[in-house]
């Protein structure tokens, strides 16, 4: 394995994610305190948290907490599911577990920098770019193109970070076929799942359409729950959940026991919290449409089809990346430049910026951004 570059991402919110005044970037939804979900909880995991012993957990996690996660699923049962300390781990773990020298992988763009940098430094990789110009569409035609015969994972990530694109339920399901057929692992990145703005719009978790594939998802996300640090990965492959363990066993070990049990608090809330964080985003967007309407000789604005961000298009002619590098530093409003989602793989948009809709109250930021914009392009 080659060494990992620099996390661009990481690297720009370690600067200022926690000293901007206006996080208009996040990528979760807000989040609730320990006493908002403890309330969620019933007798039996109230008690097991309040007596809950601090010791070492099972490296798969928590057996409670893994069938409760299976529940959310059509076909799969406790024993399908590996728990992580968030998704980064189990995306990492992933890919080394699944690839190698001489094989082959094709991962869809833009993405989370990890979806391709961490395949990049195992094996040859190839690829394949929404489509900007047509809604973020994915050509299914490109993938099948993109494939070889050593190719052993296709990553994808619906709804995407950053452009909030869902595909259709029908072409997700001809391309968990399309791997199968192939004998290729077909990696979902899932993590915005019950975000859709239509919830008829739901597509599938590919560890359902698939014995093969692999559904990875966090309570970071959907649920708003990062602090939790707990993640998973569900594959009716049990050999490869069984390798999965073992190379966990290099990196925690085990999950945080409190946070194991909070997390099946939260799961067994999920149609509550989910129901929650819809209704917050669906009464925020209206005040980004507003915000972007103002300002229609600089924006290029298209509400995302499910997640908490978008990806608006800057029009102006200093160049996205002075745009936002000024923003933050004149009026402490945070957005993630289009530098921060440039791949190695395929060209993609410079002229975007990321922009989060899931924290409650954005109006202070919103207004503290239109403010920089009136002073500095001098609206009236």
């Amino acid at each position: 394995m080659t060494r990992l570059p620099d996390f661009r991402l990481e690297t720009y919110f370690s600067r200022w994610e926690f000293t901007a005044r206006h996080h208009l970037t996040a990528s979760d939804v807000q989040t609730m305190t320990m006493a908002d979900l403890l309330a969620l909880a019933d007798d039996t995991d109230r008690e097991a948290f309040e007596n809950l012993s601090l010791g070492y957990t099972e490296t798969f996690g928590d057996p409670t907490l893994r069938e409760v996660i299976a529940r959310t699923y059509e076909h799969a049962d406790a024993d399908d599911v590996i728990c992580f300390a968030g998704a980064e781990e189990a995306l990492y773990l992933a890919m080394n577990v699944l690839l190698g020298a001489g094989d082959h992988a094709v991962v869809v763009t833009p993405n989370y920098q990890a979806a391709e940098t961490v395949p990049l430094a195992l094996c040859e990789v190839t690829g394949v770019a929404l489509d900007p110009e047509r809604g973020w569409a994915l050509d299914l035609d490109e993938i099948t193109a993109a494939l070889r015969p050593n190719t052993r994972v296709v990553s994808v990530n619906f709804p995407n970070n950053p452009t909030g694109k869902v595909i259709s339920s029908a072409d997700f399901t001809t391309l968990a076929q399309l791997c199968d057929e192939r004998g290729i692992h077909l990696f979902s990145d899932e993590v915005y799942r019950g975000l859709e703005r239509d919830p008829a719009r739901t597509l599938p978790q590919a560890a359902d359409l698939s014995g093969r594939a692999l559904s990875l998802n966090v309570t970071s996300k959907s649920l708003g729950l990062p602090g939790l640090r707990v993640g998973w990965i569900v594959c009716r492959d049990r050999a490869l959940r069984s390798s999965l363990e073992r190379a966990k066993h290099y990196t925690t070990i085990c999950n945080s026991a409190p946070s194991e049990v909070l997390a099946r608090i939260a799961l067994k809330a999920r149609v509550t919290i989910l129901e929650r964080n819809r209704a917050l985003i669906a009464a925020n967007l209206p005040r980004f449409d507003a915000f972007f309407d103002q300002f229609r000789d600089d924006f290029e604005w298209e509400a995302p089809d499910g997640g908490c961000v978008a990806y608006p298009r800057y029009l102006g002619t200093d160049g996205v990346e002075e745009f936002c590098t000024r923003l933050v530093e004149e009026a402490g409003v945070l957005l993630l430049p289009a530098s921060i989602y440039r791949s190695e793989l395929t060209a993609t948009p410079t002229d975007r910026f990321r922009i989060g809709i899931g924290r409650r109250d954005p109006e202070e930021g919103l207004a503290a951004f239109a403010q920089w914009l009136r002073r500095a392009r001098r609206y009236h």
